[in-house]
């Protein structure tokens, strides 16, 4: 993929997961701090199927945002096609498994299984 691509992409996630998580502070706001924090509001949040999707949209928007803007940050330390290769795989792979993690968290909460 063209870096040029690779950037809209950063610039679109960062966009998105702006207006995002405005979204979801404004939500925690509707709720006391300290009632939103309770164990029973957040099992609450997570069973809620909309704010549920939300959640994950911000997992994975941050998730490839962050991995992305970590592959720029690592390609402007050195170059060499090996090394590159190396760092992007490695953030694909890191950020993958994280969206994998939270998304497992999400559905086995949602699905009351914690």
């Amino acid at each position: 993929m063209r870096e040029s691509t690779i950037m809209k992409i950063h610039y679109g996630t960062a966009l998105a997961a702006v207006a995002l998580v405005a979204v979801h502070i404004l939500m925690r706001l509707t709720q006391g701090f300290a009632e939103s924090l309770e164990y029973e509001s957040v099992l609450a949040n997570y069973k809620f199927i909309p704010y549920a999707i939300m959640l994950e949209l911000i997992l994975i928007l941050l998730s490839v945002h962050g991995f992305n803007g970590l592959r720029v940050i690592l390609l402007e330390l050195k170059q060499g096609k090996t090394y590159e290769k190396a760092v992007s795989y490695g953030c694909f792979a890191a950020m993958i498994g994280l969206i994998v993690y939270g998304s497992r968290t999400i559905i086995m909460t949602n699905m009351g299984m914690i």
